[in-house]
């Protein structure tokens, strides 16, 4: 059976190189505070914009733009006037909260001990 060959820098193979753009943008902020304002229920802009907080406008209409080009949510336009749009999960999305929930909460469960932690090495660098 034929290896195929290592490539000489680690993660420039092109699958590696695919993880790392989509591991980037799931790990961005703001892609992580929408997904989980999302995991609750389907949401319109403004809703998200307020519940997220500290988002601008363009940057929560690009990351939303990236999550509906990578499958991760939907875009429903409403006929009104001004048009109302709502967003919500698929399954896809779905299934990634999943993980960023727990990620969160393992946060909060370690929170005071990483804070605590902080401290001391901060304490020790003056």
């Amino acid at each position: 059976m034929h290896m195929p060959t290592p490539p000489k820098q680690p993660g420039t193979h092109p699958s590696c190189m695919k993880v790392n753009e989509i591991l980037s943008r799931m790990g961005d902020k703001w892609t992580i505070m929408a997904i989980t304002m999302l995991s609750e229920q389907p949401r319109r802009f403004n809703e998200l914009k307020r519940l997220i907080g500290g988002i601008s406008q363009q940057m929560l209409t690009r990351t939303l733009k990236a999550l509906e080009r990578d499958g991760m949510l939907t875009r429903k336009v409403y006929p009104t006037v001004p048009p109302q749009v709502e967003y919500a999960l698929t399954d896809l999305g779905r299934s990634l909260s999943v993980p960023l929930l727990q990620l969160g909460m393992w946060v909060l469960d370690h929170l005071d001990e990483i804070e605590a932690h902080r401290e001391m090495h901060d304490r020790g660098a003056q």
